[in-house]
């Protein structure tokens, strides 16, 4: 049974189309979203609602609490063994999301690297992003020209694994794609996977509507009740797009205008990471949705791509 990816930028319209993909394979969906993963971190991740996932079963939803780890080893191996859990009832597995980090791990196996040096990064945990970013851009351009420069997390890792083995943390990453010596889930030949990619000032518009409507829909609030249950001590969760923002304006350190604005540009700058994060995928099949295209209509194309023994319809 064939398991389906179906990937892109936020807002690009993954989880609607998805889900109508589902519906036609009778198909269950597995997130590959990083942040989703955390029980509230609800509005601000642009999680299915409760209908939706009891229409349709989605898997890695909720699996962690805001003071538990959880990175891309533990997404392969809960992934994985969804995956597995899918196909052996007889069922299509749609692995749906943009966390690009994820979905190579899924593909091609982990990249371990060094193991952590505590005292190092304990360090290098005191200083700001820009500091970070400073030190990484005369130690390792090369790396330093490819990553976030706002993501502490992974300017913290870059560095670490240059200090431990002289080598830039890019280079390493090439041993990706030898999973099956590791271990790890290797994607069988026969899977599908879908890039879905708009017009640029299209997706710029979709991101500003969704911000603006969670914004509406209580984010401040979802904020506010998270930094009370620990949110900020969880250097992963505090990556995810727009609570660091939402976190600074309720510390009056920003109006919500400011934070709002910060969002959208910082929104609009992941998405263009995304982006490039896929383009460099092996086997992608990109999709162009135009402005005016129903999840519906993305759905029937995408079915068109797959094999027939694939689809129900």
């Amino acid at each position: 049974m064939q398991t389906i990816f179906v990937l892109g930028p936020t807002a690009v319209g993954k989880s609607a189309a998805a889900l109508e993909l589902a519906r036609n394979l009778d198909a269950e969906l597995v997130s590959a979203d990083s942040m989703q993963v955390y029980r509230g971190m609800d509005i601000g991740t642009a999680k299915p609602t409760s209908a939706e996932r009891a229409a349709i079963r989605h898997h890695l939803i909720d699996v962690c609490e805001l003071s538990e780890p959880f990175d891309a080893k533990r997404f392969v191996e809960l992934a994985s063994a969804a995956i597995n859990d899918i196909r052996a009832r007889g069922k299509c597995a749609l692995v749906v999301g943009g966390t690009g980090l994820y979905v190579r791990a899924l593909r091609r196996g982990l990249f371990e690297g060094p193991s952590r040096d505590a005292k190092l990064r304990a360090e290098l945990e005191r200083k700001s992003a820009a500091e970070l970013f400073a030190e990484l851009q005369r130690a390792d351009p090369r790396t330093a020209a490819r990553i976030d420069r706002h993501n502490p997390r992974r300017l913290v890792r870059a560095l670490e694994v240059f200090y431990a083995t002289g080598k830039p943390i890019t280079e390493l990453q090439k041993e990706w794609g030898r999973g099956e010596e590791r271990g790890a889930r290797s994607v069988e030949r026969e899977d599908a996977f879908f890039c879905l990619n708009r017009d640029r000032n299209d997706l710029y518009a979709r991101i500003e509507q969704r911000i603006d409507g969670q914004i509406a829909a209580g984010w401040v609030d979802e904020v506010r009740a998270l930094l009370a249950r620990g949110l900020e001590r969880n250097a992963m969760a505090m990556q995810a797009a727009g609570y660091r923002e939402l976190a600074t304006h309720l510390r009056d350190k920003l109006s919500l205008a400011e934070a709002v604005q910060l969002i959208k540009t910082r929104t609009r700058q992941l998405a263009r990471r995304q982006l490039t994060w896929f383009r460099h995928e092996p086997d992608v099949t990109w999709t162009e949705i135009s402005r005016d295209e129903t999840a519906v209509e993305t759905a029937r194309r995408v079915l068109t791509m797959l094999p027939k023994e694939t689809t129900k319809v």
